[in-house]
């Protein structure tokens, strides 16, 4: 029978222990939600120049730098930590790209909070219901559209919590750290926001 992998707290406590293999896996085993995250959060403008695989690999080289630190004060559960600092990577970058480009970069602001078109589709895409036959297909591509349209006019709170929830796919808890509130308050942050998106598409209906 083979042994399953060491899960994230077990590696946490091997790492606090000195553990240099345990240090590496906690950072491979990211590896993946971490490109995701980076990938739906690039702005385009930068993506024809920077891989989301090479943002990853300096996240992931801070990270160990910084691990030893991290793993005395725990200030964030791991995931949360790691991409607080890919978040940080990510600003960095759209501001050097603004001072290179100058104001030409501000003729085309990003949209939903700072989600690419692709991703901002993607998450309209997963907030509805899905179709098979062509005609449920065509309803579907033109309810996403609604939803696209919806979103935008969300609070920031409420959109926010839907991407880290049904775009990024967090778990509750993770959502909770990166939010800083209690995983009960995601949970009622997340209900409220899909009854204000749903109350938005009904008013468009009514109009």
């Amino acid at each position: 029978m083979t042994t399953p992998p060491p899960d994230t707290d077990e590696l946490l406590r091997q790492a606090s222990r000195g553990d240099p293999a345990a240090r590496d896996g906690l950072l491979a085993r990211h590896r993946d939600r971490l490109r995701k995250m980076v990938a739906w959060r690039l702005d385009r403008r930068l993506a024809a120049r920077v891989d989301p695989s090479d943002i990853v690999q300096e996240v992931l080289a801070e990270a160990s730098r910084k691990m030893d630190r991290y793993l005395r004060e725990r200030p964030l559960p791991f995931f949360p930590w790691l991409r607080a600092l890919a978040r940080e990577h990510l600003l960095a970058l759209r501001r050097r790209h603004i001072r290179a480009r100058g104001r030409s970069v501000l003729r085309e602001e990003p949209g939903l909070l700072d989600l690419p078109d692709e991703s901002a589709a993607e998450l309209a895409a997963r907030l509805v219901t899905s179709a098979t036959s062509p005609t449920q297909q065509a309803q579907r591509k033109e309810q996403r559209e609604r939803v696209r349209r919806a979103l935008e006019r969300l609070a920031e709170r409420d959109r926010e919590v839907l991407v880290l929830r049904n775009l990024e796919q967090l778990p509750v808890a993770d959502t909770a750290a990166v939010l800083g509130i209690s995983a009960g308050a995601v949970k009622v942050r997340h209900l409220r926001a899909l009854e204000r998106l749903r109350a938005l598409l009904e008013g468009e209906d009514e109009s």
